[in-house]
């Protein structure tokens, strides 16, 4: 059985613009970096059971890039996202009211690759990015 990591944060507005940031490119391309040194210059998604998706990442010196791609299984809008990233992991994502804000709660099967603290620490921080954009906007 693979590991499950959970991370989680808090944003301040409704499921369904915390959704719209989440799954509209051109959101997702001003949110979808770990740090300052990185980037996604490009987002392109079909959002649709089986529709696919791919964020370009890259290092915001070009030296560096990769893209990030799956396929969506799916879909409750303004509430859940389940997709398959190209190296078959699942990862699911919740929106739930709190209040007048939304809690998402993202889980993804772990990699062998890196620790747990490391990925989970990176996924988060993504996660952060998008908080702060979600809030801003």
């Amino acid at each position: 059985m693979k590991t499950k990591i959970t991370i989680e944060t808090i944003v301040n507005t409704t499921p369904e613009k915390a959704w719209h940031h989440f799954v509209k490119p051109a959101s997702i391309e001003k949110w979808n970096h770990a740090s300052d040194a990185w980037h996604c210059p490009k987002a392109e998604n079909d959002l649709n059971e089986g529709g696919a998706f791919s964020y370009t990442m890259s290092s915001t010196d070009g030296s560096i890039s990769f893209d990030f791609n799956g396929i969506f299984l799916r879909i409750i809008p303004n509430e859940y996202l389940k997709y398959k990233i190209a190296d078959g992991r699942i990862v699911e994502v919740q929106f739930i009211a709190v209040d007048d804000k939304t809690k998402v709660v993202e889980t993804f099967e772990a990699e062998n690759m890196h620790s747990e603290e490391m990925q989970r620490a990176g996924w988060q921080s993504i996660l952060n990015n998008y908080k702060k954009f979600t809030d801003e906007s």
